[in-house]
């Protein structure tokens, strides 16, 4: 059996998913209000998705952290990893509205196609997509898409997008675009 540093241990390091490592999940399950009192010492608190199959530690907002110093660092992203999670999120919204599958899985090409939309126009096809290589490498770093076994050129969108990409913000998505617009105009001028 799975003991309790165990869980706290792999939610420190990251994100949990339910489909990694099932004996980790179940034990999760189990010691789950342990888990929130334990956390919330250090200001913590457990995010569980139990029909998606994720959970997180989040820093408290600080109100209700009593002026704890931040143990999970914040990082700013930029334009262009913020607009793949954004266009990410849409997709991963769409494809629930409209198909009964699980796993939304698209390929490098697809993604590409997606953002290159958004971004200023380089003349560079290759150096063009060598950016949004990047980008998406980045977002696998951050745990929102990952590779599939055997095949690196397709990625899985992992359902916890949804929870750090949230329906208001998806709501505003629109004139989130139009701003992107307008700032790849602004760089493709400059």
């Amino acid at each position: 059996m799975i003991e309790l540093s165990h869980v706290v241990v792999a939610l420190m390091k990251g994100v949990t998913h339910r489909e990694s490592d099932e004996p980790l999940w179940q034990a999760l399950l189990d010691h789950q209000a342990k888990v929130r009192e334990y956390v919330s010492v250090m200001g913590l608190e457990l995010l569980l998705d139990e029909a998606e199959g994720y959970a997180y530690l989040r820093q408290r907002p600080q109100d209700e952290g009593a002026g704890l110093p931040r143990l999970v660092s914040r990082r700013p992203l930029s334009y262009p990893v913020s607009l793949l999670l954004a266009l990410l999120r849409k997709r991963l919204a769409e494809f629930d509205a409209r198909s009964g599958e699980v796993r939304l899985v698209l390929r490098r090409d697809e993604i590409a196609d997606t953002v290159r939309i958004f971004m200023p126009d380089s003349g560079n096809e290759v150096r063009q997509l060598d950016r949004i290589d990047a980008h998406i490498k980045k977002v696998v770093e951050l745990g929102f898409l990952r590779p599939l076994r055997g095949n690196d050129d397709q990625f899985e969108v992992l359902r916890i997008l949804k929870a750090f990409v949230d329906a208001q913000w998806l709501h505003d998505f629109d004139e989130r675009l139009a701003d992107y617009r307008k700032h790849a105009a602004q760089e493709a001028a400059s």
